[in-house]
């Protein structure tokens, strides 16, 4: 029996992973979908005196406590949480069997999750970090059906009620989770990973490593393991049975 760890991205909380985590255990696995500070169910905790306190090194304790003492882990990194997901799997090398990563990537070393975006995105994030979120936070996008119809590759495969769902259940994101670089350390443990790509495929990953863009540096080398799982950016609601079989194959 392995256990399974599974860290929601940006705007939710563990209930995301309901659909996966119960093939996961009718399976035989344990499954443990993590709560993160301030955001999906624990949004409540992200107020005006604690959110600037809320930032990498809060969810990189978060996930270290839902591993806890288990054995045999497997780390599963969806989205937003590959900053501190992967500062965890730092910490903790020899609790992991693997590192999955979900539509996601680990990034190098001074990056922050913003620098992913290209420049007019991240001024549009900045803003709305700014206004809406008074500093503090980065609101939930709408997650309707014009937000589809803006961008059918991220939600790509999500039937009305996948949005309705997400759009009653997103919280905003504490905006350090957001501005925050990645920390790794100088060598970096050599813990089996695989790529679950969504919204791209394994020769457009490749291409980009090869390419030398900064926020696919960490895909080269050894001890890569890359698939497909072609839909949108939330797989594991969009197509839980397939997400949880190749989760299971590993």
């Amino acid at each position: 029996m392995s256990t399974y760890v599974l860290v929601p991205g940006f705007f939710f909380g563990p209930w995301v992973w309901e659909a996966v985590g119960r093939l996961l255990r009718d399976a035989g696995h344990e499954v443990r979908a993590v709560s993160l500070t301030g955001q999906g169910e624990r949004a409540a905790e992200a107020t005006p005196e604690a959110t600037p306190e809320v930032g990498v090194s809060t969810h990189v304790a978060d996930i270290t406590d839902a591993i806890g003492d288990a054995d045999d882990v497997v780390l599963v990194l969806h989205s937003g949480a590959t900053i501190a997901g992967t500062a965890a799997a730092d910490r903790l090398p020899e609790r992991l069997r693997r590192i999955v990563y979900v539509d996601t990537a680990p990034f190098p070393d001074g990056m922050a999750q913003i620098e992913f975006l290209p420049p007019d995105a991240q001024a549009e994030q900045r803003r709305r970090i700014e206004t809406d979120g008074k500093g503090r936070l980065l609101p939930a996008r709408p997650f309707d059906e014009d937000d589809q119809r803006r961008d059918p590759v991220s939600l790509a495969g999500l039937s009305a009620d996948d949005l309705t769902r997400m759009r009653r259940r997103a919280t905003a994101q504490p905006a350090a989770l957001v501005l925050d670089p990645a920390r790794r350390p100088a060598e970096i443990p050599d813990t089996p990973r695989t790529l679950i790509a969504s919204t791209f495929t394994v020769d457009q990953v490749r291409a980009m490593v090869a390419a030398g863009l900064p926020a696919f540096t960490m895909l080269a080398g050894p001890g890569w393991a890359m698939t497909e799982l072609p839909t949108g950016h939330w797989p594991m609601l969009s197509r839980p049975k397939e997400l949880a079989e190749l989760l299971l194959a590993m």
